[in-house]
């Protein structure tokens, strides 16, 4: 069984480790827990990751958040993976610090990268694990807050948090999304 594991980011040092690139995060706590490292290639840095008899490309698209959905479809065709392999790991504005949420389809909840990806793929039809960002920031900061570093109370709790979502990763894949749901999505 194959899988296509994308976590949304921005390429580039800039970018790195705010909270837009959660996903890129929660990807390259993955591939070091096993000792593997992504290759630059087109659309994006990817790797792949055996677990369990499971074969999980971890992709992080270097297409700006924006345009994720060239980097998924691309993979989706060019390694052969159903839709319903498919996992994207996105920031989410609407939920509290740290809190996780695997939903096997929906809309986009007002972000651009699910939205691209949604556009390209002409469906809503793809889990995704939404990683809670909250939304402390005052009016008209938005853009700041996303693309702004975590506060140091967030630094202390981030690290737990995203192993619990490479934990997710990897029981999507092998005990399938609706058991990992129901053991995951009330922690």
């Amino acid at each position: 069984m194959k899988y296509l594991i994308t976590g949304l980011g921005n390429p580039g040092e800039q970018y790195a480790h705010t909270r837009h690139n959660i996903g890129y995060d929660i990807l390259d706590a993955l591939a070091a827990a096993s000792n593997i490292s992504f290759q630059d290639k087109r659309y994006g840095y990817i790797t792949e990751l055996k677990y369990k008899s499971r074969y999980f490309h971890l992709l992080k698209p270097t297409t700006y958040v924006n345009l994720s959905g060239l980097a998924v479809n691309y993979y989706l065709k060019k390694l052969k993976i159903p839709q319903e392999n498919l996992l994207v790991i996105a920031d989410d504005l609407a939920l509290p610090f740290g809190t996780l949420r695997l939903r096997p389809k929906g809309g986009d909840a007002g972000h651009n990268g699910l939205n691209n990806i949604i556009q390209v793929l002409g469906n809503q039809a793809f889990a995704r694990l939404r990683f809670g960002i909250g939304n402390d920031f005052p009016q008209g900061y938005q853009v700041d807050y996303v693309l702004g570093n975590w506060s140091g109370e967030e630094e202390k709790a981030l690290s737990e948090r995203i192993n619990m979502a490479c934990d997710i990763v990897k029981s999507f894949g092998t005990i399938g999304i609706a058991h990992t749901m129901n053991e995951y999505n009330k922690r």
